[in-house]
C-alpha cells in the first residue's frame, strides 16, 4: 500500500500558550521540536511549524504515513503529548499537488 498523507494539527493547552509558556512547557516544547525533527528527517512530516492564527497560535505538520494506525501512535510518542500538556487531531488528506513531486 502507498504511504497515504494527514493533517496534523498539535493543539496547545491554551490561546496565550505561545506568549506565556512556563519554562517546564519550553522544556517540554523543545523535546517536540526534536521528536518533529527526527520524523521530518526520516520522511514522515513533510511540512511543519507554528499557525499564528489571531484566536490562538496551533502546531501543524503533513504527514506522509502508512495509515491512521501510524499516525496515532506519532501523536502518541509526542513528549508534550505524553506528558499530557498538548493534545492533537489530525484527518486524512489527498495531496492536489505539491511541489519537488513527478
Amino acid at each position: 500500500m502507498s504511504k497515504q498523507h494527514f493533517y496534523f494539527k498539535l493543539i496547545p493547552p491554551r490561546p496565550t500558550f505561545g506568549t506565556d509558556m512556563t519554562a517546564e512547557e519550553k522544556a517540554l516544547m523543545q523535546q517536540h521540536l526534536t521528536y518533529t525533527r527526527e520524523a521530518f528527517d526520516a520522511g514522515k512530516v513533510l511540512i511543519y511549524g507554528p499557525v499564528l492564527a489571531s484566536a490562538g497560535a496551533f502546531g501543524v505538520a503533513i504527514l506522509e504515513m502508512e495509515d491512521a494506525a501510524e499516525v496515532q501512535q506519532f501523536g502518541d510518542a509526542d513528549p508534550s503529548i505524553k506528558a499530557g500538556m498538548n493534545r492533537f487531531e489530525f484527518f486524512p488528506m489527498r495531496v492536489g499537488a505539491a511541489r519537488g513531486t513527478a
